[in-house]
């Protein structure tokens, strides 16, 4: 109970506090002004104000409603002649100490219902973004759940395959399933480094250290290891002649790169090469991955990078999923404060991210 009793004590004497500061400081520019001036007319709105900034600064109706009663006081009895005396009589004084306290009351319940709808509205940003969070984080889940499936089947197909059959099966086809095997352990082994990617972003609050890097570096860096993971891929890179610095992560970085050129042996259902055209235009680096395949469906465009595969019977996704990686993507590039977008063209898919240049890294 006195754990309960304590904060509400303390938002009382807080509250008491700031009613009586600014009540004192309306009083000592009051003075000022009649003094210095030598006029008491706007007296009322000095006290007005403080009445403003009381109910602004406290909380709840009270000291608002008090600091009226009081400036309604304080007018009457130190600025109002006779000086130090109350004086009501009179229809003027009347008219003029009722139309204060009006305003003064009305003034402070206003103020006052205007901070709480505030404090309700920012509550309720909250709970949208913490609904939005859920969502993705749900997302996310069943984006896993697809991405996952089709590899752990094919590794325990292939494992359950070769030892019932190791006797009698040839050496060609224990080739074949242990590449199978390989293959799909690579693909999980790239899916935990994503999932340690975002993990890794989303721990700091969506913020990634930049450091400047070399373009050149940080794409050859990124090639180097798409290549050492699938070999047989043919990648034609365009880079610019000059030395092109990027505020970055480049780990991050190099990670988006291969996870789009990933997803466009996987899924362009083609084998022509892939083309990686980077460029520098209006203060950003632009990246552009792009394929010969079948292109990406009109009506998933606009949420293949939401973390989820809407289709997961597609022929287009039967080898494995695109949500998860290409959610990654949009986690890492945001974090960056790029953008990246997906398209088709005549044929095939293409996906462009851009990272600003440095006048971002230096704010």
């Amino acid at each position: 109970m006195r754990q309960l009793k304590r904060p509400a004590k303390l938002e009382l004497v807080r509250n008491i506090m700031i009613t009586v500061v600014f009540l004192l400081t309306a009083t000592v520019i009051s003075y000022l002004i009649m003094f210095f001036g030598g006029f008491t007319n706007n007296i009322g709105m000095v006290y007005i104000m403080a009445v403003v900034l009381i109910s602004r600064f406290s909380n709840g109706y009270i000291p608002g409603l008090a600091a009226s009663f009081i400036s309604i006081i304080c007018v009457n009895y130190l600025f109002t002649y006779p000086y130090m005396e109350f004086k009501f009589s009179g229809i003027g004084y009347s008219i003029t100490f009722i139309t204060l306290l009006v305003i003064s009351t009305i003034t402070s319940a206003t103020t006052t219902h205007l901070k709480q709808q505030s404090q309700i509205l920012s509550e309720r940003d909250k709970l949208l973004m913490e609904a939005e969070k859920e969502t993705m984080r749900a997302n996310l889940l069943r984006a896993i759940s697809h991405d996952l499936r089709t590899p752990l089947t094919g590794i325990i197909g292939a494992s359950n395959a070769y030892l019932d059959n190791k006797s009698s099966m040839p050496e060609e086809e224990k080739s074949n399933l242990v590449s199978n095997i390989k293959e799909d352990a690579n693909w999980l082994l790239n899916m935990v480094e994503n999932l340690l990617s975002v993990t890794r972003i989303r721990d700091t609050g969506a913020h990634v250290t930049k450091h400047l890097e070399p373009l050149e570096e940080v794409v050859s860096e990124a090639l180097q290891r798409f290549r050492k993971r699938l070999p047989g891929a043919t990648v034609h890179a365009s880079i610019p002649d000059e030395l092109v610095m990027v505020p970055m992560d480049a780990t991050l970085i190099e990670q988006v790169i291969i996870n789009l050129l990933e997803n466009a042996v996987y899924h362009s259902n083609s084998t022509e090469t892939i083309s990686l055209i980077v460029s520098v235009k209006d203060g950003y680096a632009s990246f552009e991955v792009s394929d010969q395949g079948v292109g990406l469906s009109a009506d998933r465009i606009s949420t293949l990078f939401d973390g989820y595969t809407s289709l997961p019977n597609n022929s287009y996704d039967s080898h494995k999923g695109m949500g998860i990686g290409l959610s990654i993507c949009k986690t890492i590039v945001a974090a960056h404060n790029g953008t990246i977008i997906a398209s088709n063209k005549e044929h095939g898919a293409v996906f462009t991210f851009t990272l600003p240049l440095g006048e971002d890294f230096y704010e």
